[in-house]
């Protein structure tokens, strides 16, 4: 189980290089490109777009073994990030970071329910906190060298890395996740029955606002720290060693903590905490201290609500998993491009950088509600 584990989060290690890259080196890209930082913003929102085009794609793919699937997702892993390594402009870099994005909400759908029939029974969250594990290792260890060698080579080694990274997870997945057994096949139609009941969209509500919310201030975090703290660009590369150090924590402390409570209870309170977060950022971004500390708990609890929620959609979609876990991560990255748009909107119009992050809390709180009805509707008992 230990290595089936390690292979699929190897692939999450991958997509979070993939994702997470951007906000790291927006500058140099620009840069690069000689365009706006805002308009760099849209590369952001190029990946979360392919996210939302791959994920329904499943729905064809809902024959085939899951093991399959997983190898077909980590392929197009590599030839999207080995594309945008090569990519000689705005355009064709555009369309790249566009087919990066494509497998990433299919992998996380499948490789959550490898991840739970391979788990021990009480232990299905943490398994696929485990598995999701792998992004926020890239954030903490991926993401930082990716900063370092953009900086000190150029962005497109960084790329090419994270495509023959995708390559090594063909490999793993092939060598160490044992063939599970296959989704029941209730045929095209059926995938869809489970979006006759509320649970789904509480979930998927909660997910696209808590993460517009938080997601707008993260994705331009690069120039608050730059340009508001006063942080040199070539610190970038060690701050998003802490920043995903806060997500590799959220991560793993939310998964712990469902195996114990209610999934919507952990997943409500820590979106929650992302509201005085967000509010104080406003006020302290330009002193360097509180700016770090304060990056670390909102990507704690951006990355906080992540697997208890990928873990529970699982349950409330009997007779279409498949369906269900990629529309989480639509939800997840329709989120992400919306957040990147509504930073970048704000930005652009002059209320600067640290505006999307007062502009974000209103709207976790929309998720942070969500959440809270989803229990007490649904999963309240006399332990949370």
């Amino acid at each position: 189980m230990n290595k089936s584990l390690f292979a699929l989060a190897m692939g999450t290690f991958a997509l979070g290089i993939a994702e997470f890259l951007m906000m790291g080196i927006l500058g140099d890209i620009a840069s690069t490109m000689d365009i706006s930082i805002s308009r760099a913003g849209y590369f952001i929102s190029a990946y979360a777009l392919g996210v939302c085009v791959g994920a329904p794609a499943l729905l064809f793919a809902r024959r085939l073994p899951l093991k399959t699937i997983m190898l077909i997702l980590a392929a197009i892993i590599a030839i999207g990030n080995l594309a945008a390594a090569i990519s000689p402009g705005y355009y064709t870099f555009f369309i790249s970071r566009f087919i990066s994005g494509l497998p990433h909400g299919a992998y996380f759908g499948v490789g959550a329910i490898v991840a739970r029939r391979l788990a021990s029974k009480g232990h299905e969250v943490s398994a696929v906190s485990y598995m999701i594990a792998g992004m926020t290792v890239a954030t903490l260890i991926g993401v930082p060298l990716g900063t370092l060698i953009t900086n000190t080579v150029t962005w497109r080694v960084a790329f090419l890395i994270v495509g023959a990274t995708g390559i090594a997870t063909i490999i793993a997945i092939k060598a160490w996740v044992p063939d599970v057994a296959g989704i029941e096949d209730n045929g095209f139609k059926g995938q869809f029955r489970f979006l006759r009941t509320l649970p789904p969209w509480l979930i998927f509500g909660g997910v696209i606002f808590g993460q517009v919310g938080i997601y707008c201030w993260y994705s331009y975090i690069d120039p608050q720290l730059t340009l508001v703290a006063g942080f040199s660009q070539s610190s970038l590369s060690w701050l998003m060693v802490l920043a995903g150090f806060g997500m590799f924590a959220g991560n793993i402390i939310a998964g712990k903590l469902s195996d114990r409570y209610k999934t919507s209870w952990i997943a409500a309170w820590v979106q929650a905490s992302a509201i005085p977060v967000l509010l104080l950022f406003f006020f302290l971004a330009p002193f360097k201290i509180a700016a770090v500390i304060l990056m670390m708990l909102g990507t704690a609890a951006l990355f906080g609500s992540g697997s208890p929620l990928q873990s529970s959609i699982v349950g409330y979609s009997r007779g279409g998993e498949l369906l269900g876990g990629a529309c989480i991560q639509i939800a997840y990255n329709a989120g992400n491009a919306i957040a990147a748009w509504v930073g970048g909107s704000v930005i652009a119009r002059g209320y600067g950088y640290t505006a999307p992050s007062i502009v974000g809390i209103p709207i976790v709180f929309v998720g942070c509600i969500l959440l809270f009805i989803l229990y007490a509707r649904y999963e309240r008992s006399p332990r949370p």
